[in-house]
C-alpha cells in the first residue's frame, strides 16, 4: 500500500501526479500555466460573441455559425459579401489583448503568417482590429480535423503514413522561414473534402530569427538554431504533445519541437495511444513493419539533438522505411487522398476513404 506521504501532489490543484509530471504540475494546471505565461486566458472559455453582435461589428460578412472555440478565440463560418466566398473568421478572446505588447506582436506575427502560401497550410487572408476585437480572416476548410477522423475509426499504418509527409513538407516550409508552430496536435490538422491535410492555428507560433549568418535550413540544417526575438519566452503548447524542452527550456525551442509533436501524432495514429515515459515501439502494439519503429522513436527522443534535425529529414526516413525488400513496384505502399466530410458520414464509410494509387 502506497503511503499518502510518498505521493506527489500538484501544488495548484492538489491532484495526484505521475512521477514524470512536467514542472511538477498536472496536465490541466500545466496548460493553464502556459496560457498565463503567454497572456492568453486560463479560465473556462469565454462566452463567444453572438452572431448578431458580430454582424454589427463586421457588416462586410454574413455570419453563418460558430464552428470552433479555443483558448485564444472563437472561429465562425462567414460569407464574405464582396467576393461571395465562405471563409473562417477567428475572433480573439477579449482578455487576449490586455497585454500592452500584444498589438505589436499580433500585427508582426499576422503579417508573417499571411505570407505562408502553401497548399498544406490554412491561408490567412486578412487580419485587423475592430474596436477591441482582434481578428484573423482565414481560409475555410470544409472537412474534419484529425481528432474527429481518429475518433471515427482506427487508422491503418498505410493511412497514417500517407498523412505525415504533407505535414512534414508544410513544416519544412515554415521552419525555413523561421516560424515554429509549437502546437502540432490532431485538432490543428485539418482534412478537407478533397483529402488534403492542412495545418491550422499558427496563432501561438513564435516568429523566430537566425542567431547568426548561416546557410538556410534546407542547405545546412545542422548549422542553424532558431532563437526567439521576443523579449520574454513562454511555455506554449498542449501538454500531451509538447516536446520536453517546451516546458524545461522554452527559450531554446526550435523546429525540432514540432518534429517531436508530429512524432506523438504519428504514434497515436499507429497505436491508438499516446506515448508514455516507458515508450514501447509501435510494432509491439499493432501490426507494423518494425523498420518504422526507428522513425517514430527517433522523432520522440527526449533530447532534441537526437531527433531529426528537419521535417524533410523525417520524410526521407519514412520513405526509406517503406521501401519494399524487392524491386517490384507493386510492393511499394501507394495511397490516394482521402475524401472526408463530416464525422458522422466519416464513421459510415471509413473503410472506403483510402484506396491504393500513388504515394506523394
Amino acid at each position: 500500500m502506497t503511503s499518502q506521504a510518498s505521493e506527489k501532489i500538484c501544488p495548484q490543484c492538489e491532484a495526484i501526479l505521475n512521477n514524470d509530471a512536467p514542472q511538477g504540475l498536472c496536465p490541466k494546471c500545466l496548460l493553464q500555466q502556459a496560457m498565463l505565461d503567454t497572456g492568453f486566458p486560463v479560465e473556462a472559455r469565454e462566452t463567444p460573441p453572438t452572431i448578431e453582435a458580430l454582424t454589427k461589428c463586421f457588416p462586410q460578412f454574413e455570419v453563418l455559425e460558430l464552428i470552433g472555440q479555443g483558448g485564444m478565440g472563437n472561429v465562425y463560418r462567414v460569407k464574405q459579401k464582396s467576393l461571395g466566398r465562405i471563409v473562417a473568421l477567428k475572433v480573439l478572446n477579449a482578455r487576449t489583448s490586455t497585454n500592452t505588447t500584444f498589438p505589436e506582436r499580433f500585427a508582426r506575427e499576422a503579417k508573417a503568417l499571411a505570407e505562408l502560401n502553401h497548399p498544406n497550410i490554412v491561408t490567412i487572408h486578412d487580419f485587423g482590429c475592430n474596436g477591441d476585437l482582434y481578428y484573423l480572416l482565414m481560409e475555410y476548410v470544409d472537412g474534419v480535423n484529425l481528432r474527429q477522423a481518429m475518433n471515427a475509426g482506427r487508422f491503418t499504418p498505410q493511412q497514417a503514413l500517407a498523412i505525415v509527409p504533407p505535414i512534414c513538407e508544410a513544416l519544412q516550409f515554415t521552419h525555413h522561414r523561421g516560424i515554429v508552430h509549437r502546437d502540432i496536435k490532431p485538432e490543428n490538422l485539418l482534412l478537407d473534402r478533397e483529402g488534403r491535410i492542412k495545418i491550422a492555428d499558427f496563432g501561438i507560433a513564435r516568429i523566430l530569427w537566425q542567431q547568426r549568418e548561416t546557410k538556410s535550413l534546407l542547405n545546412e540544417p545542422s548549422a542553424v538554431l532558431l532563437i526567439s526575438n521576443l523579449t520574454q519566452e513562454s511555455v506554449i503548447g498542449t501538454p500531451s504533445y509538447m516536446a520536453p524542452e517546451q516546458s524545461s527550456a522554452p527559450d531554446d525551442v526550435d523546429q525540432r519541437a514540432d518534429i517531436y509533436s508530429l512524432g506523438v501524432v504519428l504514434y497515436e495514429m499507429l497505436t491508438g495511444e499516446l506515448p508514455t515515459s516507458s515508450l514501447e515501439p509501435p510494432s509491439r502494439k499493432t501490426h507494423l513493419d518494425a523498420r518504422l519503429d526507428e522513425v517514430v522513436l527517433r522523432a520522440l527522443q527526449q533530447e532534441p539533438n537526437n531527433r531529426y534535425r528537419t521535417a524533410a529529414e523525417m520524410t526521407l526516413a519514412i520513405q526509406s522505411a517503406i521501401q519494399p525488400a524487392s524491386d517490384d513496384p507493386e510492393e511499394i505502399p501507394n495511397f490516394r487522398r482521402c475524401a472526408l466530410t463530416t464525422p458522422k458520414r466519416l464513421a459510415g464509410f471509413w473503410t472506403d476513404t483510402f484506396r491504393p494509387t500513388e504515394f506523394s
